[in-house]
């Protein structure tokens, strides 16, 4: 170490951070000295530590060290996973060089970016460019791109953990095996916050058998984790109703913060927050924001800049500010709701006391009194430091094939060269050459089923051997279609008198009639008609529908789900220190009383009979996303046995069956229904799989180009694209059914939808369980927020009101 501490490029950082009146940690100095030494790497350092300067710095002095190294042009490649964060970054780095006295241009390069800006850029790149994965693809897509990265040294890519494990992480692997074959020699390095597996998440980003360094920060983020109670504990909880009278204690928190992000888990709770808020304490007019990606970029970029400058008490956000960006005046964080995940929960947390030695302040307020549960769980997993694995993707056929257009349509490629690259890469080391060759044939003609249809011959070979696009319509048509996030149809929302507002999802605005009110942005507006995938609005007042957006519902993790069985196990005999518990204590008896608290090695089943009809609930604490397979599943089951029929509902703890005759579930055959025997076929039969992959298709349809989305000046309906993409799939089903696409549409089910590993999990633990079977005359507090759910789906909220309030009277006279 000492050795590099003697050198220039050291001296000059040290000086320059010195007057700034900071020293740098010892995995910064760490991360500088191993660049010099020519490694790649990983660095993983909690929020607020300064990890970007570790990367970015390391440039800088290595610079410093041996400038003849460097030729003028494009030096280092920085890939955010979110645009917001770009601005932020680019501006930190720009101060930082100016200072230590370099004359380099830090560029961004997005969507958001001015074209004017752009066309510079590729006539001048600066030193360091930082872009999103998609921004990247699209420099590979311009013809003769070599000059801008033949000077290139590294490539960095921030928030590793946000990209590992998505389709834009395939896309960040493959630019960077494309950027290898220019620059043999090139570093790369990854930047992440703890994860489960970080070895794991190393050799996805660099698997090539180059010097390569893991370097872990030994300085931890204190975190304090406070739970807002209601006054009272609701003996029956229920999701949602909670906000309205905890808005009260909120109130307080902010006003006695300097600044405050509130993190809600959808774009809907959002807004309702925001209301909330003003309605308790009209004086936050003009000072609190709303922040979520479906809000208009300008807005968005001025409450960043709001916030950083501590204009603002408080924004209300979705996860659109759970990243990097550097707010230092938020001093508090209040998480609305589970925040289902533990790395989520240290993320958003991390987002308060931005400097390394402050304490991260949460606040965590329950929806319902049982989240007070999640709370305590959460507190546990955080002592513990147990947090969730991201897994990689594997054989994503349809980013490959996107990728392989981008470099036809730019200088083109040769099939050989680049199928040994694809190999190397992680999440295409299992590729055959078989399905290479079904790729080259789709490129070229479409593949055997689609050979007759003339928009499918898009790539050309050359004389030379060289696959590439000739056509400029299609080749234009790629470049306004590259991406690989595939949303809902989205569309503008507009002013009749002109003026943008952001963007709704289309499903959302199908169901509303012209006059009716929703709310966006934290306005109300009265919908006056749609048209060419333009909502028209005018201002307006009173009740509205809040969007729901398909996105919207994150699931449990399974460590989280762990630590609330755990929790609850031992929930009538807490500790001193378990304060959620301790308040929650008459709603945990009643359920022993009326039921019964599972314990970790039970799993408890509830039948209730009540006016309505029959009632089955199971517990298995594993998510929304298993339950909704679980519920499918044991419904198949039950009708094997007897001919019923049944609705169903769940939530994160659980699901409900209900049916109007009686449920032909016992002591006896409730083992055989709960068994893990031909799991995965009666998971097939209880479910459509033909439906769900055809829904799936519709995606890596317009991922892989066979459906066009945009047109010039126009984009296409949900609706159209989802009938283009069904037709093709039909065509494959029955003349190519092997074809990779459709092979991949069923793997995305059973790996995303299905959670094939989770649910065989799942009914492995249950299989060692002692089986508890419950009978009930009345709802249980573990089983009402479960039938409020359901009941939410069908009433509309005056009506659901008088439904709850039905049968919260019927309850209370058996209590």
């Amino acid at each position: 170490m000492a050795g590099f501490e003697n050198t220039e490029g050291f001296k000059i950082i040290q000086q320059w951070m010195t007057g700034k009146g900071i020293a740098p940690f010892k995995f910064q100095i760490d991360t500088w000295k191993k660049f010099g030494s020519g490694y790649s790497g990983m660095v993983v350092a909690p929020t607020g530590f300064g990890k970007t300067f570790s990367i970015f710095l390391a440039l800088v002095s290595d610079f410093l060290n041996a400038p003849e190294k460097y030729k003028s042009g494009l030096k280092m490649i920085w890939v955010t996973p979110l645009r917001s964060l770009s601005k932020d970054i680019a501006k930190a780095m720009q101060e930082a060089v100016n200072e230590i006295g370099l004359d380099w241009v830090i560029g961004v390069r997005n969507g958001d970016t001015d074209l004017k800006i752009r066309q510079q850029q590729v006539r001048n790149m600066p030193e360091i460019l930082v872009v999103t994965p998609e921004s990247l693809h699209l420099l590979l897509g311009q013809k003769n791109h070599l000059r801008f990265f033949k000077n290139l040294h590294c490539i960095a890519v921030d928030e590793w953990h946000e990209l590992l494990g998505s389709k834009r992480g395939v896309m960040t692997e493959l630019a960077i095996s494309q950027l290898r074959k220019y620059v043999p020699k090139l570093k790369i390095w990854g930047i992440t916050a703890t994860i489960g597996n970080l070895d794991e998440a190393m050799n996805v980003l660099i698997p090539y058998d180059i010097k390569k360094t893991k370097i872990t920060a030994k300085e931890h983020k204190k975190i304090k984790i406070i739970p807002v109670f209601p006054d009272e504990v609701e003996i029956l909880p229920w999701a949602g109703h909670l906000g309205n009278k905890l808005a009260d204690k909120v109130v307080p928190i902010i006003l006695n913060s300097k600044s405050t992000i509130v993190f809600t888990n959808t774009r809907s709770q959002s807004e309702m927050w925001y209301q909330l808020l003003l309605d308790a304490y009209p004086d936050f007019a003009g000072q609190i924001a709303i922040h979520h990606s479906s809000i208009d970029s300008h807005l968005r970029i001025w409450i960043e800049e709001n916030l950083s400058e501590g204009k603002l008490k408080a924004v209300v956000s979705t996860s659109s500010l759970d990243l990097g960006i550097d707010f230092k005046p938020v001093d508090t964080v209040i998480q609305i709701g589970s925040a289902k995940g533990v790395a989520r929960f240290l993320q958003r947390a991390g987002r308060s006391g931005h400097s390394p030695f402050e304490t991260s302040n949460i606040y965590c307020v329950p929806t319902h009194s049982l989240e007070l549960i999640e709370v305590a769980a959460l507190k546990e997993a955080v002592k513990q430091n147990v947090i969730e694995p991201r897994e990689p993707l594997f054989l994503c056929f349809d980013v490959l094939v996107q990728f392989l257009m981008t470099l036809a349509v730019g200088d083109g490629f040769e099939p050989d060269e680049v199928y040994e690259r694809i190999k190397k890469v992680y999440t295409f080391q299992e590729i055959t050459s078989e399905e290479w060759k079904a790729i080259l044939d789709f490129l070229t003609v479409g593949g055997s089923a689609l050979k007759n249809y003339e928009e499918f011959h898009k790539v050309v070979i050359t004389e030379e051997g060289l696959y590439k696009v000739t056509s400029r319509r299609i080749a234009m048509l790629h470049r306004m279609n590259m991406g690989v996030i595939v949303s809902d149809a989205m569309l503008k929302v507009k002013f009749m008198s002109g003026g943008y507002i952001g963007m709704v999802e289309e499903y959302f605005i199908s169901k509303l009639k012209k006059n009716e009110k929703f709310i966006l942005a934290g306005r109300v507006l009265e919908v006056a008609m749609v048209k060419d995938m333009t909502v028209y609005v005018r201002s307006a007042k009173g009740r509205a529908f809040a969007p729901s957006y398909l996105g919207g519902r994150l699931p449990l993790s399974s460590n989280l789900g762990h630590f609330l069985r755990e929790k609850l196990s031992g929930a009538l005999n807490p500790s001193s220190s378990e304060k959620e518990l301790r308040f929650l204590h008459p709603l945990l008896a009643n359920q022993e009383k009326k039921s019964h608290i599972p314990k970790e090695n039970e799993f408890l089943v509830e039948l209730i009979k009540t006016r309505e009809g029959n009632h089955l609930f199971m517990y298995p604490f594993e998510g929304r996303l298993v339950h909704e397979v679980m519920a499918a599943l044991i419904a198949y089951r039950i009708s094997q046995i007897s001919h019923l029929s049944f609705s169903m509902a769940m939530n994160d703890y659980g699901f409900e069956l209900f049916s109007d005759k009686e449920i032909p579930v016992n002591e006896e055959n409730l083992y055989h229904i709960l068994s893990r025997e031909h799991l995965m076929r009666d998971v097939v039969a209880s479910i459509n799989a033909t439906e769900m992959a055809r829904r799936k298709f519709r995606d890596i349809a317009i991922i892989s180009g066979m459906v066009i989305q945009n047109f010039p000046g126009q984009q296409r309906s949900n609706k159209s694209l989802q009938s283009s993409s069904g037709l093709i799939f039909n065509v494959l089903e029955d003349y190519e059914p092997n074809h990779f696409l459709i092979r991949q549409a069923y793997t995305e089910v059973f790996n995303m939808q299905l959670q094939e590993q989770r649910l065989t999990d799942a009914f492995k633990r249950i299989e060692k369980a002692d089986i508890v079977l419950k009978f009930s005359d009345t709802f249980t507090p573990l089983s009402f927020p479960i039938k409020i759910d359901s009941l939410r789906q069908t009433l509309s909220s005056e009506n659901l009101d008088m439904r709850i309030q039905r049968l919260l009277k019927q309850a209370s006279k058996k209590f």
